[in-house]
This record gives structure tokens, C-alpha cells and sequence, in this order.
């Protein structure tokens, strides 16, 4: 089971984020994974249509290890990563949480994938 992590500012559009995960190559992912105040984004809740949605507090997501933490994601957020931190933590929820791709980033958003 795949799992998409993202990381998004407020506002972006869906298409941008359709982009972002496009460019990943997946034929299909799972779950789609989050910070928690980002759970009402239009774009997060139209791309998790028909998936489960996992959102986790900042200060959860600062509590995993992650190979690319921002310094810019932490001022802003609270938890140094946002895309890498919530696609292991759902993961690691469904029985594995391995990191398979590390965040990349789109216009406005980051993407990640673990399974």
C-alpha cells in the first residue's frame, strides 16, 4: 500500500498538485498524508477523493527522522518536515512505513512516497 505524503501552502491550486504528483510516476497511491491544518485545503481534500486521508499534528510529524528536513518548513510549521514525516507516519500505521521516494518539490507543494 502507497502511501502519498504532502506538503502544501495554503491555496494552491489542485492543479499544482496534480503536477507534483504526476511527476512522481505512480500508477496509483493509497493514502494521501498531511499536517493537520492542512486537512481543509481544497486541493488535499480533491486529490484524497475516494482515499483515506491521514493528518497529523506538527508535533508528531517533528518526532520522525527524515532525510531532508527544511529549516524554512520548521519556522513556518512547527515540524521540520511535512510531506517526508507524514508518508512514513502512515506508513509505519499500516505495518511497514519505509520512505520510497524522498519529498520533491512542486510549485507551492512537496510530495513523498512510503509504503
Amino acid at each position: 500500500m502507497l502511501v502519498l505524503g504532502v506538503g502544501i501552502e495554503p491555496g494552491t491550486p489542485l492543479a499544482h498538485l496534480r503536477e507534483a504528483v504526476d511527476a512522481l510516476g505512480l500508477a496509483a497511491f493509497d493514502v494521501v498524508a498531511t499536517i493537520d491544518r492542512r486537512s481543509g485545503e481544497p486541493a488535499v481534500l480533491a486529490l484524497a477523493a475516494g482515499r483515506t486521508l491521514r493528518t497529523y499534528p506538527a508535533a508528531v510529524l517533528d518526532a520522525v527522522d527524515v532525510p531532508h528536513p527544511s529549516s524554512v518548513v520548521r519556522r513556518l510549521t512547527g515540524t521540520g518536515s511535512v510531506a517526508e514525516a507524514a508518508a512514513v507516519l502512515a506508513a509505519r500505521e499500516l505495518g511497514e512505513g519505509l520512505l520510497v521516494t524522498p519529498k520533491q518539490r512542486g510549485r507551492g507543494v512537496t510530495v513523498a512516497v512510503a509504503r
